[in-house]
């Protein structure tokens, strides 16, 4: 009897200090449906406040997934539904060497070819996509701070949708925009 109620005791321990550990979660409200993200604030501090601040502002609301490629990732946060780009703060710098890895339904920071430039894009793996750790064939990596804890069929989803080669304002032209676009109506902080 002592030793089920010190069992009971340690599984009500491993219980609570999960939920501490849990980071923050927002939610994604889509014309394709919702799915929720839980972020990394401890191996990702930057990129999570980063992110969460461009959450705050409702800068996500109204841009789209401007990039499908259906086996690699969905990328979105950065353009509106006319291919114009929004105005962003300051980069972030990377945390790709935080250990966390870019496998499926994980959400990660885009970037240029410059390891120190992620502003508001990301992308969610469709799949493990380990060459985009730290370190690749360039040595940098995408640094991932956090993963989909819900409405994985969401981006099943959006990963489908039709793509083409669209034409963008000021940008040339764009591959890989779905044919319909697939709009966030709204990322919110879960409370």
């Amino acid at each position: 009897m002592r030793k089920l109620f010190t069992n009971l005791i340690l599984v009500a321990a491993c219980l609570t200090s999960q939920a501490a550990i849990a980071g923050p979660k927002v939610e994604f409200k889509t014309t394709m449906g919702n799915f929720v993200v839980e972020l990394d604030d401890v191996k990702a501090p930057k990129t999570t406040t980063n992110f969460l601040n461009y959450v705050k502002s409702g800068f996500y609301n109204g841009t789209i997934f401007h990039r499908v490629i259906d086996g690699f990732m969905i990328q979105g946060g950065g353009f509106t539904p006319d291919l114009v780009q929004k105005p962003t703060d300051a980069p972030v710098a990377s945390e790709a060497t935080n250990g966390l890895k870019n496998n499926v339904y994980t959400i990660a920071m885009a970037r240029t070819s410059d390891p120190d430039s992620a502003t508001a894009q990301f992308f969610i793996n469709v799949k493990d996509n380990p060459a985009l750790d730290y370190p690749n064939a360039m040595g940098n990596g995408y640094t991932v701070f956090g993963k989909v804890i819900s409405g994985t069929q969401t981006i099943d989803a959006i990963r489908k949708v039709p793509t083409m080669v669209a034409p963008a304002p000021r940008m040339g032209r764009m591959a890989d925009v779905p044919s319909k676009a697939v709009t966030i109506e709204s990322a919110t902080l879960l409370k």
